[in-house]
């Protein structure tokens, strides 16, 4: 068969349970779509909780800890083999529109970064480039999350190009006059939001491949749902937030876990012990709210993720339009998951529950992947690389760590994984710990400490019970911890076979 164009449609920080097909509280008719038209993977983790880098996992096929951009605030080293390179010298032409994320917001002379200020905001910089970037051919960029001060890059030339020439007062100081105090409803008309620019950015580029007969590999990288909590009308009233489940804490669920956990319920925490680095550990403040401001944090969290959909929709019936369905991979997913409740958390940090790590993935392939399906099958958005080189009948490097999905995907095989891995690395010593989860269980363990957390996944799906100093789980606990030694071991690159004796 022909080489099959790739479509990867991702969004930020989404709840792996917010899709409308799976929960009937959330409106998302062209996720839902394809749901129908695909197959849904319910058991699907990122490597690592945050963006920089699981994004940069998803090009290379690689750990973070193996890629180099091991936390926020770090690069991804250009000499890294990437995806969209492989494909571009198979042929393809390959794109990124929206969040890419590689590089930080600051950068040095030893450490230089085009997503950082003040370039990131030199507009005349962006006019002129386009990339190549990472290995892809084409990118539009930007950076800010709803009205962040950091707008700038190609999201801001095509808001002046849409003839929005006072963009700035939608955003946050110093780049914008917005007023600091708006709370979930954005005044930016809809037109201007950044989903209608990735979805027309990203459907000009179909018709670009289309017209010149190409394959393709596309990733359009939407911001939403990611905080801040802000969305345009009519999105901003479309959920009544009495009416919604708002998750809640179970009362001593926190009294067996590591300390960190139960720090998060204070109004006036202390975690000083573990800073190290002087920069912010995303996770360790206070997660206390009122209820009120829960309920409507759940709405308007909501009220994203179906803007959202919209503009996801827009893409997929582009493709439909240009003939490109039958011939296209559409894989959407997010980079990593979200608190807004769960476990009395909000946002994300270094608490490795399913909410945060587990993630939407829906694959669509007609006649490949089966249609309607619901799978179980362990899957880790490190292997999106080396599975989609297969799709596209290419070899996979053996520096690639991921695992070829292909099989699973076609319906071939039930499972080629039975064990996933989590990092978060986030201070040089203090936050550092690995999740490995199986079908079952899952075990966390922290560097230089002797806590951990250990959960039946299913006896207790809600993780409200730490086994880890359980007497009767000191055997599966020691089990855990072989099994995981045996997987950190098989992560181990293998850049080239053993040719000979010495």
């Amino acid at each position: 068969m022909a080489r099959p164009n790739i479509l990867l449609i991702t969004s930020d920080q989404q709840h792996w349970n917010t899709l409308g097909a799976f929960n009937p509280e959330l409106r998302t008719p062209n996720l839902d779509r394809l749901v129908a038209e695909g197959t849904a993977f319910r058991r699907a983790y990122c490597p690592n909780p945050t963006c920089t880098p699981t994004r940069a996992s998803i090009i290379t096929g690689k750990y973070p800890s193996q890629h180099g951009a091991w936390t926020l605030g770090t690069r991804l080293p250009e000499d890294q083999p990437t995806l969209g390179a492989m494909l571009g010298e198979a042929g393809y032409r390959t794109s990124l529109v929206g969040k890419a994320h590689f590089q930080p917001l600051r950068g040095t002379a030893e450490h230089p970064s085009i997503e950082s200020y003040p370039l990131l905001q030199d507009l005349d910089f962006w006019r002129d480039f386009h990339g190549p970037y990472y290995g892809f051919d084409h990118v539009e960029l930007a950076r800010n999350h709803t009205s962040e001060a950091h707008v700038g890059q190609h999201y801001a030339l095509w808001l002046q190009e849409r003839g929005c020439a006072d963009w700035q007062r939608y955003f946050s100081p110093p780049t914008g006059t917005l007023d600091d105090d708006v709370r979930h409803s954005w005044p930016i008309p809809e037109e201007y939001h950044y989903n209608a620019w990735i979805a027309e950015r990203t459907n000009a580029l179909l018709a670009d491949h289309a017209r010149r007969d190409e394959p393709f590999f596309a990733w359009a990288s939407f911001f939403d749902p990611h905080p801040p909590y802000l969305v345009p009308p009519p999105w901003d009233t479309l959920y009544d937030p009495d009416a919604l489940t708002v998750p809640e804490v179970t009362p001593g669920e926190h009294e067996r876990n590591p300390p960190h956990f139960g720090l998060t319920q204070e109004p006036d925490p202390d975690f000083s012990p573990w800073r190290e680095s002087g920069h912010l550990i995303h996770g360790f403040h206070t997660h206390l709210l009122p209820p009120e401001e829960r309920r409507r944090l759940v709405a308007t969290y909501y009220g994203m993720v179906s803007l959202l959909d919209k503009y996801v929709g827009r893409i997929l019936d582009r493709l439909d339009e240009l003939g490109l369905a039958d011939d296209t991979i559409v894989v959407f997913s997010t980079d990593h998951g979200h608190f807004f409740g769960q476990h009395g958390l909000q946002a994300k940090g270094p608490f490795h529950y399913e909410d945060l790590l587990r993630v939407p993935f829906v694959v669509r392939h007609p006649d490949q992947v089966p249609a309607g399906r619901v799978s179980s099958a362990l899957q880790s958005l490190v292997d999106l690389a080396p599975t989609f080189l297969d799709c596209a009948g290419l070899p996979i490097p053996d520096t690639m760590t991921g695992v070829n999905q292909r099989p699973v995907w076609t319906g071939e095989a039930e499972a080629v994984r039975d064990h996933v891995i989590c990092e978060f690395h986030h201070e040089p010593t203090t936050v550092n710990l690995r999740t490995f989860v199986d079908r079952r269980h899952k075990l966390t363990i922290y560097q230089g400490r002797t806590y951990g957390e250990l959960f039946d996944l299913a006896a207790d799906p809600g993780e409200t019970h730490n086994l880890w100093d359980e007497p009767s789980a000191a055997a599966l606990r020691s089990e855990l911890l072989l099994r995981y030694a045996w997987a950190e071991l098989a992560k181990e690159p293998t850049p080239m076979p053993r040719i000979a004796v010495a």
